[in-house]
């Protein structure tokens, strides 16, 4: 469908013409989401002045709302109300446009009032869920990631309590379901509003797992900025992570004491690893303890961990 309205060139639609979306099981997915114009209408006035949700309903096929998907609408009509500032008024599109949407079925439901089955209208709904993902330690999280990882991620989940949207799974795909679930676990943290989204970070996924899977990826940028400044005093935080995945790959080769892999790039992690740079074959002012992508990179084969620019 957004392929298509992206196709037509004589309406010149920047993205599908709705603000949500609604199917048969009652999922609601975003479209052009909050605080944003429709395209449903010809007319520009009704555009501005009210929000578009389509039901996935057909002329023929699936033709009656099934319980569902009129629960589905009333959570987008919750979700554009307490998010979208919303108004009271709920109308067919042949109520401001002429044409036969949404077809019969639906529409008497709409002049019904739009009541949610089982009673409880005004209840408000779950926002649409997020789908995107993000990657952590080369590893892909999100909606529609696959692999192991998403599955003990999934288990995870449910080992603490929070796997009440799982009906089949969890794993190896990454689901609404997971999406869901992993928003329950934030909440339980602390985290409110877009913070928990349902999309994992490195500390919520941490703290959930225990470790972050994967491989380590160091920024040779921020690690070089680490070891030029001066180390901080005893007790302070650590600025970057990957300062910790250096000292400890070079406690591995033997060239740093175990006491002062502590996070912070001070004399004691420079002249290690000036010593794993001679190790590689530089001398004089090339060996001066400062990371270069070459030597890291290296280390990173032998140890286990990536390095971006």
């Amino acid at each position: 469908m957004r392929d298509a309205h992206l196709a037509n060139t004589s309406e010149n639609y920047v993205d599908v013409a709705y603000n949500l979306l609604v199917c048969e099981h009652g999922t609601v997915y975003e479209g052009r989401g909050a605080h944003r114009r429709c395209g449903a209408n010809g007319s520009a006035e009704l555009n501005r002045a009210h929000y578009a949700v389509c039901a996935l309903l057909g002329s023929s096929g699936l033709t009656e709302p099934p319980d569902a998907l009129l629960r589905g609408l009333r959570d987008a009509i919750a979700y554009l109300r307490r998010e979208g500032d919303a108004g009271d008024e709920v109308l067919g599109h042949r109520d401001g446009h002429p044409t036969s949407c949404p077809g019969d079925p639906l529409y008497r439901w709409v002049r019904a009032g739009a009541p949610r089955p089982g009673g409880g209208e005004g209840e408000p709904g779950p926002p649409p869920v997020a789908r995107y993902q993000t990657t952590i330690n080369g590893l892909v999280y999100g909606y529609g990631a696959r692999g192991d990882h998403v599955t003990a991620v999934g288990r995870a989940l449910v080992e603490r309590g929070h796997g009440e949207h799982y009906r089949v799974g969890p794993g190896p795909v990454w689901s609404d379901a997971d999406t869901l679930n992993y928003a329950s676990w934030q909440r339980s943290l602390g985290y409110t509003g877009g913070d928990a989204d349902g999309v994992p970070g490195e500390v919520s996924l941490r703290r959930l797992l225990g470790r972050l899977p994967g491989r380590p990826v160091v920024d040779l940028s921020r690690l070089v900025a680490a070891a030029r400044q001066d180390p901080p005093s005893s007790g302070t935080r650590v600025s970057y992570a990957g300062v910790r995945v250096v000292e400890d790959a070079l406690v591995a080769e033997g060239l740093l004491d175990r006491r002062y892999a502590d996070g912070h790039f001070g004399t004691a992690t420079v002249r290690a690893y000036a010593a794993w740079q001679r190790r590689c074959g530089y001398t004089g002012a090339a060996a001066d303890g400062i990371p270069g992508r070459d030597s890291l990179t290296r280390l990173g084969r032998a140890r286990g961990f990536d390095v971006t620019p």
